[in-house]
């Protein structure tokens, strides 16, 4: 050790080099640089295949020891299953919290916040009336854009928290100059609270630095209680066990595109209805608002949802490539990526070929998601006569689909095949004239310009989840 440093014993076991320069509370440990070497064997970085280990590998906040955090410390190491117990009920969620933490840049420490604020549950709601997760209030959910009604509660929504209270935080950073300790203070107790704290100390001639603010006593204690427990990860302490994850999604979010009912959901994808709410507790009823949202997270890997005879089904349909067709302009175009492509289609390199027919990720039509509650199966069902229909006739522009031709003229898609013979997945080549048997009215119907009525759920995966946002 060199002569540069003190070294700080915290409690039994746990002990921490501190530069002997005043601690810098809100910004993240400086990376060391290296010596470019030439990759070998021996040196080559080993493939992260645990995800608490990527977490633990990019926790940055500077340690400085202090009577507040030891006592958090030694509360974790009371408590030694504490993580391993909590990191199941995260499964499902925590590997979207952290892919977006790395794409906003941000401190891995952040991704530890819900564990700190609700021990990880997506239905609390605490004494203040924070909720979820990542324990947001109404009028901040709604700040930053988080949906609340009698159908949805988007603060039981964890990703969509996610993307919240990351927006929340950033904020917050912002308005304390960049420090990290400041913000996270302000997000517990406050914005105005913290502000005054460090007016405070600034007229009496103290120092605003967050150990020696005075704050609420849950706010005192909620700070070093994250740390503490970035500590004894970064660490990797002997008496703190530290759970296993694998180092990929174990979920996939899937929109919908249209209201939707549990039941048949689960009808269609094989996947038990209760589970299906138990990872979407932001739905409050069996079925999702007319308005939206209507994503969904799946328990599926994504590539076992672009396996799925589901997906294939119902979100893809053949595409004829075309000359100067890439892989990554077709992600483009069907507003997807080159993964998604690649595992659509088994493929295991990026080349294609002119008139090779490939599956690409858009949605086609459900005639109904819904179950009508209403209606008693006991009430004799009326045969209503036929309405009169006028045979029309569509002409095939470049980009139509069935989906969008039944959407324009508000007709089933399943009607359209059987009108024109055709087959569920046949790509409509310009051109072709379909034959429509619409209700006879007044007024001959339009046909639609080309490439002007393109649906919402012709963009609806996304397989990166919530970093294409």
């Amino acid at each position: 050790m060199t002569d540069k440093q003190d070294v700080v014993a915290i409690s039994d076991s746990l002990v921490v080099s501190i530069p002997k320069e005043e601690p810098q509370e809100n910004t993240p440990n400086p990376v060391k640089k290296e010596t470019t070497k030439p990759v070998t064997k021996e040196n080559k970085k080993p493939v992260i295949t645990d995800l608490w280990q990527r977490i633990s590998a990019q926790l940055s906040f500077t340690i400085e020891p202090n009577e507040r955090l030891e006592k958090r410390i030694n509360w974790y190491l009371s408590q030694p299953n504490y993580l391993v117990s909590v990191s199941k009920r995260a499964k499902p969620y925590l590997y979207h919290i952290v892919q977006e933490v790395e794409r906003r840049r941000l401190p891995m420490e952040l991704a530890l916040l819900p564990f700190v604020e609700s021990d990880f549950r997506p239905k609390v709601t605490s004494s203040q009336h924070a909720v979820g997760a990542w324990q947001l209030v109404n009028s901040t959910a709604y700040h930053f854009g988080i949906t609340t009604d009698q159908w949805y509660d988007g603060r039981k929504d964890v990703l969509a928290s996610t993307d919240a209270a990351l927006d929340y935080l950033s904020y917050l950073y912002k308005r304390f100059n960049g420090n990290w300790l400041h913000a996270l203070a302000a997000y517990n107790s406050g914005e105005g609270r913290v502000k005054s704290a460090i007016k405070r100390n600034k007229r009496r001639g103290k120092s605003t630095h967050f150990w020696h603010l005075s704050l609420p006593k849950e706010t005192a204690d909620y700070v070093p209680k994250l740390i503490a427990l970035s500590y004894l990860l970064q660490t990797e302490h002997p008496k703190f066990k530290r759970p296993k994850l694998p180092n990929y999604a174990l979920t996939s979010p899937l929109d919908i595109g249209q209201q939707f009912d549990f039941s048949i959901l689960a009808s269609l994808t094989g996947i038990e209805k209760a589970q299906l709410h138990k990872l979407n507790p932001g739905y409050l009823r069996h079925k999702s608002s007319p308005n939206g949202p209507h994503t969904v997270l799946l328990p599926l890997t994504e590539q076992a949802l672009y396996k799925s005879d589901f997906y294939h089904r119902y979100f893809s349909q053949t595409y004829v490539v075309q000359k100067n067709d890439t892989l990554y302009r077709l992600a483009k175009r069907f507003n997807t990526t080159v993964k998604a492509v690649k595992l659509l289609n088994n493929k295991a390199n990026d080349m294609i070929r002119v008139g090779e027919v490939l599956k690409v990720s858009q949605a086609q039509a459900f005639d109904s998601l819904l179950v009508d509650y209403e209606i008693s199966p006991y009430v004799a069902q009326v045969q209503l006569p036929k309405p009169l229909t006028m045979e029309f006739h569509h002409t095939v522009s470049e980009g139509d689909s069935l989906w969008k031709i039944s959407k324009h003229y508000k007709v089933s898609v399943k009607d359209l095949l059987v009108w024109n013979k055709l087959k569920n997945n046949q790509v409509l080549k310009p051109g072709k004239v379909l034959v429509l048997h619409l209700p006879k009215g007044n007024e001959t119907p339009k046909q639609p310009e080309e490439n002007v009525f393109l649906s919402d759920l012709e963009q609806l995966v996304k397989p990166e989840t919530r970093s294409n946002r």
